[in-house]
């Protein structure tokens, strides 16, 4: 049984499990889920994914990552975190990814609208921002769906594999939005 700290219709944001830690192994070093990550070039070892684990486990105050899970099977999907969160200036970053087998059945909106009510309604942030490579438009249309707004754009910023230099978009959304 695994804690959960939001529940939504189709996943739960729940506290990471030392278990789930193969689960991210596995999707990091796919290379499907890695293309729109930072340093898709990336390879993972095992050991790696624990160190992880560990760091997030100890930087509760600046970083908080959940596991979604889906609730009918309680398998999990992904990651979300808010990441770099400043209680002072009442902001953090976004970010999360799903494993493939979990593409398009809408756990990645229903995930960031839970993070949302987190990030607003218990650490009592003003503002979330999120950054997502061009080419990646599934997650452009998740931040969209949950009413983040274009804000900037770093031309020709990250290469992607297959892609090129590609610009890298950033986008905000504010508590009272």
């Amino acid at each position: 049984m695994r804690p959960v700290v939001l529940k939504g219709n189709l996943v739960s944001l729940a506290v990471p499990l030392r278990d789930d830690v193969r689960k991210a192994w596995l999707w990091f070093n796919d290379r499907s889920v890695r293309l729109f990550l930072t340093a898709p070039e990336e390879v993972f070892f095992f050991e790696d994914e624990m160190e992880w684990y560990e760091r997030i486990r100890k930087a509760k105050e600046r970083e908080k990552v959940f596991s979604i899970v889906e609730n009918s099977t309680s398998s999990l999907v992904g990651f979300i975190g808010l990441h770099r969160i400043d209680h002072r200036d009442g902001r953090a970053e976004l970010g999360y990814f799903l494993g493939r087998e979990h593409w398009g059945r809408g756990y990645g909106s229903e995930a960031v609208k839970l993070a949302l009510d987190y990030a607003f309604n218990w650490l009592n942030l003003r503002k979330v921002y999120a950054r997502v490579y061009e080419p990646n438009v599934a997650s452009i249309k998740v931040l969209e769906k949950n009413g983040f707004e274009l804000v900037g754009r770093l031309r020709k910023h990250h290469h992607v594999p297959g892609y090129g230099f590609v610009d890298e978009l950033i986008f905000e959304r504010f508590r009272e939005e």
